[in-house]
């Protein structure tokens, strides 16, 4: 049998309360960017996947994300949730770039389809989500995630509940 060597991963972050409140005062679009630019923090999400916020335009919201082993899943690839999280945090977010200070989203479904494997010798992912419909009660969105060479990895639809909290 070979032998098994435990591996750590040290994740940190900072409470997402004050700033999930900020988001409030600022129009969505603007708060991605603070975001982006460092002068908001990530969420905590952020860390679990190594995801970093790359882009943010009107309707559309370009993340990337490093899956490595501790992403796994028993079969030895990366598990469907680092997919599916990175797919929910863009389709999320390119919806938020569409909203006014004051208004709030939240997923009400998505749908993804895995297209080809990834593992950690994958590399850095590239999602981008776009709005396809915006909405003040609903905005409809897809997003898809591909490698380096630009090969199509797995494509998602969602639907998000727009409200005012």
């Amino acid at each position: 049998m070979t032998e098994l060597t435990q591996q750590t991963k040290s994740i940190s972050w900072v409470d997402p309360r004050p700033q999930a409140m900020q988001a409030l005062t600022m129009s969505g679009l603007d708060y991605l960017r603070a975001m982006q630019d460092g002068s908001i923090p990530p969420p905590p999400i952020a860390s679990h996947i190594n995801l970093e916020m790359v882009s943010a335009d009107p309707g559309v919201a370009v993340m990337t994300a490093t899956p490595d082993e501790s992403h796994y899943n028993p079969i030895g690839s990366v598990h469907g949730g680092f997919f599916a999280t990175l797919l929910d945090s863009v389709c999320g977010c390119a919806v938020q770039t569409t909203l006014p200070a004051g208004t709030a989203y939240t997923s009400l479904d998505l749908n993804v389809s895995f297209l080809r494997g990834i593992t950690s010798d994958t590399g850095r992912v590239v999602a981008t989500g776009r709005v396809t419909k915006p909405g003040s009660r609903a905005a409809f969105v897809e997003a898809d995630i591909k490698d380096a060479e630009g090969r199509l990895l797995a494509t998602a639809t969602s639907t998000c509940l727009v409200f005012q909290p």
